[in-house]
């Protein structure tokens, strides 16, 4: 028999949730065969076989969080079951009935369970209760003994709602000697106080968790703040409209209004080097690459896959690699590697219509720029005259514990600068 156990899954990952079992238990699996995938905080990963084999037992159930090192799943070798699978079928038919006198009834089994059971004192010692990682856990911080706790699961495994139940339970003796309850703030009405009302319990994903975490995290310990500015696009929807042919024929992709942003962040990093930076205690990291994170709103929430070297890369280049990263992004497929690492970030609000928005920083970045819809707009021109421009409102969100307001505004000045010349992109150094 082969434990399945949840691999090594990369430095800042410990433990994720069982997603969806690829294989059930009596699937053939073949070595290298994806068996289980798994959500974690940053992507879904994909476990796979190191044997050959038929999986006897599944252990955790989609939607149980998983350690690194916990066993999930026992495979058995095909060398301990392949025998049987290459016999003709006569003998593999008498092998079967030879088997079958082995195979105890239903209710032998039930009686002789009791028999088997040991002691509770005797089980403390060498048994743990079976239960989640998650019910392990806020089981410790309650101060909850499982032994104790009452499962509802029909396999007897205790889960968290379990664990908080048995804690609610413990408390109630104490709620009722209390002389003076606290009473609940009328500002925080739960939905079991309005009867009547329908409503939808969903758990959050772990990636929506840990999306909420770090952004709150960001809020907490860094000093954003935000200026913005504004972009006539005029040059770059013309050149786009005389080029795309071209552009699409040459470099079968598309010219994409990205691959400009792209290009002038990097300009304006290179002139503005704190912009490209993060802190480490009380040192400041100035990074001399340009790995551009471009958010993309997948199912599962916001992901920021990275550009590397966009300095390096042609226009085409930056758009071929926007698209395979926003295709893997859509379809659940990008690596670790494709998510660590960025040194600034890019976030297009504009194409689900938004005007105007604050962004907020992919830590531990100190800034992330924010693009929005392409709206017309009145434009003086000079003194006298008004046209009807495509403009767009632009924001730059930056850590001002390393970024003084005025080198952000210059920043975003200078972004606004280019795009509004996008020859000049093709000139940078």
């Amino acid at each position: 028999m082969i434990e399945i156990k949840v691999p090594e899954l990369a430095e800042s990952i410990s433990e994720g949730t069982i997603a969806q079992w690829l294989k059930n238990v009596g699937d053939n699996v073949k070595k290298g065969d994806n068996i289980v995938e798994l959500e974690t905080d940053k992507v879904n990963i994909e476990i796979s076989a190191d044997y050959d084999g038929i999986i006897q037992e599944v252990l955790r159930e989609e939607g149980d969080t998983v350690e690194v090192g916990d066993v999930i799943a026992v495979l058995k070798e095909n060398g301990e079951a392949g025998g049987e699978a290459t016999q003709a079928p006569e003998a593999a038919e008498s092998k079967e009935e030879a088997k079958q006198p082995a195979v105890e009834p239903i209710g032998t089994a039930q009686e002789k369970q009791p028999q088997e059971t040991q002691p509770a004192e005797e089980r403390k010692e060498t048994d743990r209760p079976l239960a989640s990682p998650a019910a392990r856990k806020l089981a410790r911080e309650l101060g909850i003994d499982l032994s104790k706790v009452e499962a509802r699961d029909p396999l007897g495994r205790v889960r968290p709602e379990d664990v908080k139940a048995a804690s609610e339970k413990a408390a109630q003796p104490e709620q009722k000697a209390a002389k003076a309850p606290e009473k609940k703030p009328a500002s925080a009405p739960k939905t079991a106080d309005v009867p009547g009302k329908p409503v939808e319990r969903v758990k959050l994903s772990r990636r929506r968790q840990t999306i909420a975490k770090r952004l709150v995290e960001v809020q907490q310990t860094a000093a954003m703040l935000t200026t913005f500015n504004e972009v006539d696009m005029t040059a770059i929807n013309d050149i786009r409209k005389r080029r795309k042919d071209a552009f699409l024929q040459q470099n079968d992709v598309k010219l994409g209004y990205m691959s400009f942003f792209t290009k002038a962040v990097v300009g304006a990093l290179k002139q503005f080097p704190l912009l490209n930076a993060e802190i480490q205690g009380d040192e400041v990291l100035l990074k001399k690459f340009y790995d551009i994170g471009i958010a993309v709103g997948a199912e599962e929430g916001l992901v920021v896959p990275v550009v590397r070297d966009a300095d390096k890369l042609s226009f085409a280049g930056i758009e071929k690699e926007i698209l395979s990263l926003g295709k893997k992004a859509r379809d659940n497929k990008l690596t670790l590697s494709e998510l660590q690492g960025g040194t600034f970030t890019i976030t297009n609000g504009g194409i689900f219509g938004s005007l105007m928005s604050t962004p907020i920083l992919n830590a531990p970045q100190v800034g992330i720029l924010g693009m929005h819809g392409i709206k017309l707009r009145p434009v003086a021109i000079d003194a006298e005259r008004m046209e009807n421009r495509p403009m767009m409102y632009i924001a730059l969100s930056y850590d001002h514990r390393i970024v003084d307001g005025r080198e952000a505004v210059s920043f975003l000045a200078k972004v606004k600068e280019m795009l509004e010349d996008p020859e000049s992109l093709l000139l940078q150094g």
